[in-house]
């Protein structure tokens, strides 16, 4: 069973410390264990029930009357959000529901959000207001030891068949001017921004070249001239030491000087590169749609 204090609590909810512990005592709505020395803690489920609390406050549900629900209740009221909920509400319900489920490895839970939010939004739509989101929460849930790798695994690899799905069923590239070759260096498994950015350039027409994960820079340079990019763009999630990572931006850069690489990732290693006058970072998916209308 994963372990969690409350300060975890209030990061993976929203939900502060002093509410968390008022509701305690008020209500009764969740009991902290204790360890042998008297350190309270939280379970998974009880993570899940507080961030199926902290959905329904979002609708308008007054804590009173959450309070008086049993948990077959709660989860009826959750399963029946989606049929009448609309913008940034329904969104954090939808990354709520998905957080839940994945810690709890629940695949049907899990499957039945993302189909929902695809539903309402639209897949682009719904990667940007409730995929993208939920991924960013939980790698930085991961980092801070909330979640395990492989929360975080099970929840990527059922994204990225939906992504790959979407990918397979746009057109062919009609949109010659621009060409993008896509990669995750060496030591990088990270996919799920990647896809999405297939996909995004995909489907604004442009042609891209999909190298995937795990790609050498030396082995890269080999076929540069084969496929002459006008554009690169990679990932930098996993830590990596600050060095290494500058190295292979820099040669990247320097054989590569009428091409624009646009790197994205973690803030810490973004933070470390020295970035050439052919180097940018992509922050969000915004980003690169701006680069794709220049």
């Amino acid at each position: 069973m994963k372990s969690y204090q409350i300060a975890d609590l209030q990061r993976l909810t929203g939900i502060n410390v002093h509410t968390i512990r008022m509701w305690e005592r008020r209500y009764g709505l969740i009991t902290p264990h204790r360890t042998q020395t008297n350190i309270r803690y939280y379970d998974d489920e009880q993570v899940k029930k507080l961030l199926n609390v902290s959905t329904l406050l979002h609708h308008g549900m007054k804590i009173s009357r959450i309070a008086e629900l049993s948990d077959t209740q709660l989860n009826s009221h959750i399963r029946d959000l989606g049929k009448v909920a609309e913008g940034d509400v329904i969104c954090t319900g939808f990354i709520n529901n998905l957080t839940a489920s994945m810690l709890s490895f629940d695949e049907q839970a899990f499957e039945k959000s993302l189909s929902a939010a695809i539903v309402r939004f639209g897949l682009y739509e719904a990667m940007l207001r409730v995929f993208y989101p939920f991924m960013r929460n939980a790698g930085l849930m991961w980092v801070s030891n909330e979640a395990m790798p492989v929360q975080e695994h099970f929840a990527s690899a059922v994204i990225r068949r939906k992504l790959i799905a979407a990918i397979d069923g746009l057109p062919i590239s009609s949109r010659k001017s621009k060409t993008f070759l896509l990669f995750l260096p060496s030591e990088e498994w990270h996919e799920t921004g990647l896809l999405f950015a297939d996909y995004i350039i995909r489907s604004n027409g442009y042609k891209t070249i999909y190298l995937g994960q795990n790609v050498p820079i030396d082995n890269l340079l080999q076929i540069i001239e084969q496929v002459n990019p006008t554009h690169f763009l990679t990932f930098y999630i996993t830590p990596q030491k600050a060095d290494k990572v500058q190295a292979e931006v820099s040669l990247l850069a320097k054989n590569n000087k009428h091409s624009q690489i646009l790197i994205s990732g973690a803030d810490a290693i973004l933070q470390s590169i020295k970035k050439a006058k052919n180097v940018s970072f992509l922050t969000s998916p915004q980003d690169l749609i701006g680069f794709l209308k220049r």
